[in-house]
């Protein structure tokens, strides 16, 4: 059975599928401009030394976020 976690609770390496994303307010625009919608494979690339931003690889590129960003996106993570 999989875990529906925040993006920014997964560890470095991890890969995970996007389920759900703010659906209101300017993140919900940025991050859909940038190709994070629900089915969307990520994998978490690495954090920064204090954890914040993170990098994750998204659709064949890098895209980093700020942690309080990534902490309403609810990704699914197999076991």
């Amino acid at each position: 059975m999989t875990a529906l976690v925040t993006l920014s609770s997964l560890a470095v390496g991890s890969r995970a599928v996007v389920r759900e994303f703010p659906r209101q307010g300017v993140a919900f625009l940025r991050l859909r401009e940038m190709g994070l919608l629900p089915g969307t494979a990520v994998t978490l690339v690495r954090t920064a030394p204090l954890g914040d931003p993170i990098e994750i690889k998204i659709r064949g590129y890098n895209l980093t976020l700020r942690k309080s960003e990534a902490d309403h996106v609810i990704v699914e993570a197999p076991p």
